[in-house]
C-alpha cells in the first residue's frame, strides 16, 4: 500500500496465514492505529471486520457498520480481533468511518482492552 493511511479508514487486506480462531482471509479491516504511527511505521494496527453478522455472537466489542461507507454489505468491526500487520497486506481502499462510528469503535476498543481506570463498565475482575 502506497500513500497516506489514516485512522478510521477501511481497506481490504489479506490476513492469512492465521492460527486457530484468528480472523483470516481477504477481508475488510479498520485502521485503529494513531496517525503518527500510520505515517512513520511500516506496520499498522487494524481490527478485522466481518460481513457474517448473523453468525457472530452479540459482543460489546462489536460495532455494526452500515454499507454506506463503501462496504459491500453491513459489517461488524471486531474489536477483540486486533492485530499489527505490514502495510503491504493492505489492498483496496474501501472508505472512512464517520465521527459517530469512530466514537463507538473507541468505546468497544476501550472495553476490549479494559482501558477504564476502574475496570470495564465499573466492574473489577
Amino acid at each position: 500500500m502506497s500513500g497516506k493511511i489514516y485512522r478510521g479508514e477501511m481497506y481490504y487486506a489479506n490476513l492469512n496465514p492465521v492460527v486457530g480462531s484468528e480472523q483470516g482471509g481477504y477481508r475488510p479491516v479498520l485502521i485503529i492505529q494513531n496517525n503518527i504511527g500510520n505515517l512513520h511505521s511500516p506496520t499498522v494496527i487494524v481490527a478485522a471486520m466481518s460481513g457474517k453478522i448473523s453468525e457472530k455472537p452479540d459482543l460489546p466489542t462489536h460495532h455494526k457498520v452500515k454499507s454506506y461507507a463503501g462496504l459491500k454489505e453491513e459489517s461488524l468491526v471486531l474489536l477483540e480481533q486486533i492485530r499489527t500487520i505490514d502495510k503491504k497486506r493492505l489492498q483496496e481502499y474501501i472508505g472512512r468511518l464517520n465521527w459517530a462510528d469512530m466514537e463507538q469503535v473507541d468505546r468497544c476498543l476501550a472495553l476490549s482492552l479494559e482501558l477504564y481506570a476502574d475496570g470495564v463498565a465499573g466492574q473489577q475482575p
